[in-house]
């Protein structure tokens, strides 16, 4: 019998290797994307959290408006540290581990919120901000990594998971907390929210690293983006817009029962905004094959303007309904497409240095939800203080119009 030589043989061995190697790594990498989305998924609720136990922290410890509002300041303030730390993070390579511990922190956050004091909660949404802060700017980045040649569709796509759950919880905390309390309702958050931590702790460290594989690592080889006033407009639109995301979710609860009217809850205002929320971002990819960023955001900003003005004039909650339904479908595809235009502007290194997008997007948030309590506290009414967010969306209009005017579709990094 002929002997096969012990050369071929080895590269027989190094190929048959090579060939499971790279399907297990196929395989890590098809299950990482979808434990990041499920992640994504659950970050929707843990973000939109706060508008739907404010009714219930408020009756808890007999708060007025203004000290309603310091419950958001807690949470944006933790998000603000979240996003500071997803810098570092991302500086190391290492955004998977920012995104499980994001999740461990949202989990105690949420748990903390069953204790029975005025300070327990103001921590525990804060440790849920800080959690959000890690974890919506790592996945982010990570897909926009895992998907350069679609990224405006990737993003909308997890986005819209982000949406999901943002529905679900408007649907159900609220409501569920009132019957059962929200003991049992916040461990079926954490749970799952703990499990795909637990996961993404467990993902190869190698994984992310052979993405980035030829990436320069030497920051001083980066030119600077923060230099060009055109970062800071799109940076400036998104604290504008997260802003107004934030403050109509958050406030939306509330507006809606000041009116004391009935209803179903499939006429819910924060129900129906959140479904045409998801509804807008799942649609979004099949209308960027026809429309450009700038289409896609004027259209977006035109529409939620309409939608403000129905909800800020309306008689009773169903006319409400409608404007939080046209509100929501205008605002879902503004975000992941705004952030797609600043990765598209500057290159693909740009991902990795968006920390004061996400830092302004956090202190709008911040901001604009604190201002209509403010305002609703000093007049006496919330609808005065809902005529802030129409005010950012006009905002955003007219520097969407001055961006599309002046800025060029890809311009230098230098």
């Amino acid at each position: 019998m002929r002997s096969v030589p012990s050369n071929r043989v080895l590269t027989f061995i190094a190929e048959a290797v090579n060939l499971v190697f790279m399907t297990l790594q196929s395989s890590t990498l098809r299950n990482l994307k979808i434990f990041l989305h499920v992640a994504f998924f659950i970050s929707g609720i843990t973000t939109v959290l706060i508008g739907q136990v404010l009714p219930i922290l408020s009756a808890r410890f007999h708060l007025n408006d203004l000290q309603t509002s310091l419950f958001f300041p807690a949470q944006f303030s933790g998000s603000l540290v979240g996003t500071f730390l997803t810098n570092g993070f991302g500086k190391r390579n290492k955004f998977l581990p920012a995104s499980y511990i994001g999740c461990f922190l949202m989990v105690a956050g949420i748990l903390l919120l069953n204790l029975g004091s005025f300070s327990s909660a103001l921590i525990g949404l804060f440790l849920n901000g800080v959690g959000v802060g890690l974890t919506l700017p790592s996945i982010n980045m990570l897909i926009l990594e895992l998907n350069p040649m679609r990224a405006a569709s990737a993003l909308n796509i997890l986005n819209f998971f982000w949406g999901l759950g943002a529905i679900i919880c408007s649907l159900t905390v609220l409501s569920l907390s009132k019957s059962i309390g929200f003991l049992p309702v916040s461990i079926a958050i954490s749970l799952p929210l703990a499990l795909v931590g637990v996961y993404l702790l467990f993902v190869p460290r190698g994984v992310e690293q052979r993405r980035e594989q030829g990436e320069s690592t030497d920051s001083e080889e980066i030119p600077p983006i923060w230099t060009n006033p055109l970062a800071w407009l799109i940076a400036l639109f998104n604290f504008i817009h997260v802003g107004f995301e934030s403050a109509i979710g958050g406030w939306l609860p509330t507006y809606t029962e000041r009116f004391g009217d009935g209803y179903q809850w499939w006429l819910a205002p924060t129900f129906l905004y959140f479904l045409l929320f998801v509804v807008g971002r799942g649609v979004a990819p099949v209308f960027l094959r026809f429309l450009n960023e700038n289409q896609m955001l004027m259209s977006g900003l035109l529409t939620i303007t309409a939608g403000m003005l129905i909800l800020l004039f309306a008689p009773n909650v169903m006319v409400v309904a409608l404007g939080a339904a046209v509100a929501g479908f205008g605002t879902s595809a503004i975000f992941p497409t705004n952030m797609s235009r600043f990765t598209q502007t500057f290159g693909p290194t740009a991902s990795r240095r968006m920390t004061p997008f996400f830092i302004l997007g956090t202190l709008g948030a911040a901001a604009t939800t604190a201002i209509v309590g403010y305002t609703s506290n000093q007049t006496n009414n919330l609808r005065y203080g809902m005529f802030i967010l129409l005010g950012s969306a006009i905002l955003l209009l007219l520097l969407q119009v001055y961006l599309r005017a002046t800025a060029p579709r890809r311009v230098s990094a230098v």
